[in-house]
């Protein structure tokens, strides 16, 4: 009795993706925008982009000890940081980016 020999399957490669090339529209990283007053107080400048922004105010908040020490995510605001946040109650700082949307323009 000869044994049966299986066919070969064969098995299809997978494709190489592509990188996609980006076209030359400016970024979220590289747009600046216009800072309002009370944020300029906070972050010393005029013009920065959004990246910039939150990274200064990340400045601020650790050199004023600005965080709260137990819950370590939330950022207990003083006079100049409860302008831009709208009040003197704790802020959660996953909201804090879209706190400061209403004091930056383009």
């Amino acid at each position: 009795m000869a044994k049966k020999r299986k066919k070969a399957v064969k098995r299809k490669t997978a494709k190489k993706k592509t990188a996609k090339k980006r076209s030359g529209g400016k970024g979220i990283t590289s747009m600046t925008y216009a800072v309002s007053s009370d944020l300029q107080a906070v972050v010393g400048s005029g013009r920065l982009t959004r990246p910039q922004i939150v990274k200064k105010l990340w400045v601020y908040i650790k050199a004023k000890k600005c965080q709260d020490p137990v819950k370590r995510r939330m950022i207990v605001p003083d006079e100049k940081l409860a302008r831009v946040f709208g009040g003197k109650r704790p802020v959660d700082m996953l909201k804090m980016a879209g706190l400061i949307n209403k004091h930056i323009k383009k």
